[in-house]
């Protein structure tokens, strides 16, 4: 799928699928998005959250000045019901926002989805102070155990997929040395697992067809869906859970950078 249509896709995908991201997260037990939160709550000033979505992390770091950009107005109208703002429709890749004029950028599962990726890293730069922190939250690759491995390829065959059609895949377990080549100063690299214990639960029909409709499948069709998500019900008896590792990558703008002596 070529750049224009991912993109065309992806904004479909989230109007009319507002929230779907934090739903299908909140699944696990734990928090990702309180992991993804611990490294910027020293942050007073202000905080951008990078393809905010419903808006689940203004609830994480109430004590910043923090703003929400996100270019589905399907999402951003679910977090004004829900009462998270301020939230902008803006473009990742043409933010409106001030070079360097914020704190931090948090950027919660979005990096492997948002194109293209070299203009987007090229944005946060831009608006980050020097010595500012971007803290993101993306899937990894790695981390599954034997078992974890074994259930998702259950879900992947019951979907008739091979992988998720990322166009950004390298963003994920590479994140910190793609982070490194675009400029910043990478301070931690961690992986954590959110599916062993706790876990993510796939007992009940509603979960299973909230991890169908939450992965990015561009040809998926509706019949082929419904097909999936009876399979996995099949499965899906209770006890039944599904790892989701996920990597956290925190980074910095140098305080003093080449691309800025000089002016």
């Amino acid at each position: 799928m070529n750049e224009e249509n991912w993109r065309r896709f992806l904004s479909g995908y989230h109007d009319t699928r507002p929230g779907i991201t934090e739903r299908l997260v909140h699944l696990a037990d734990e928090s990702p998005y309180a992991w993804l939160a611990e490294p910027l709550h020293s942050y007073a000033g202000t905080v951008l959250d990078l393809a905010c979505g419903s808006a689940p992390m203004r609830v994480r770091l109430p004590d910043a000045r923090w703003v929400g950009v996100d270019a589905s107005a399907g999402e951003l109208a679910s977090a004004a019901q829900l009462g998270r703002g301020p939230v902008v429709r803006a473009d990742a890749t043409a933010l409106p926002v001030r070079s360097a004029s914020a704190d931090a950028v948090c950027a919660s599962m979005c990096l492997p989805v948002l194109t293209p990726l070299p203009q987007v890293l090229g944005e946060v730069r831009r608006v980050l102070r020097p010595g500012g922190t971007l803290a993101a939250l993306v899937p990894a690759q790695s981390g599954l155990s034997a078992s974890g491995a074994l259930a998702w390829a259950r879900v992947m065959y019951g979907l008739r997929a091979v992988r998720q059609p990322w166009p950004n895949p390298e963003a994920r377990d590479g994140l910190a040395e793609l982070l490194r080549g675009a400029g910043f100063r990478v301070r931690s690299d961690q992986r954590h697992v959110f599916a062993r214990q706790p876990a993510l639960h796939l007992d009940t029909p509603d979960a299973v067809a909230m991890l169908v409709d939450g992965l990015y499948l561009p040809r998926l069709t509706g019949r082929r869906a419904r097909a999936a998500k009876q399979a996995l019900a099949a499965w899906a008896r209770p006890g039944r859970r599904l790892e989701l590792p996920l990597r956290r990558v925190v980074a910095e703008i140098p305080a003093v950078s080449a691309g800025r002596e000089g002016g």
